[in-house]
């Protein structure tokens, strides 16, 4: 499967931040089951959040981090497949 011209542009710019890139593996859905517990709160508490400074973008992402529940992350590992 080829990727999208948006994935290769996408790409190619965390490679000028010389941002590290990871692949997902092979047959792979956009987001894998263990990412969505994780990825969709955090996406929702960044909605509409604007940062002047990768830094400003960083600390909230730690805070937002830190902020959660042992239980939340119970949860995640309890629902990651066998």
């Amino acid at each position: 499967m080829l990727s999208s011209p948006e994935t290769a542009t996408d790409t190619t710019y965390c490679q000028e931040l010389n941002w590290d890139t990871v692949p997902h593996p092979p047959y792979s859905p956009d987001i894998a089951p263990s990412d969505y517990h994780l990825f969709r709160p955090l996406k929702l508490f960044l909605k509409e959040k604007r940062f002047a400074k990768y830094e400003d973008l960083k600390i909230t992402v730690f805070d937002f981090f830190d902020s959660q529940s042992a239980e939340f992350w119970k949860k995640g590992i309890d629902d990651l497949p066998e």
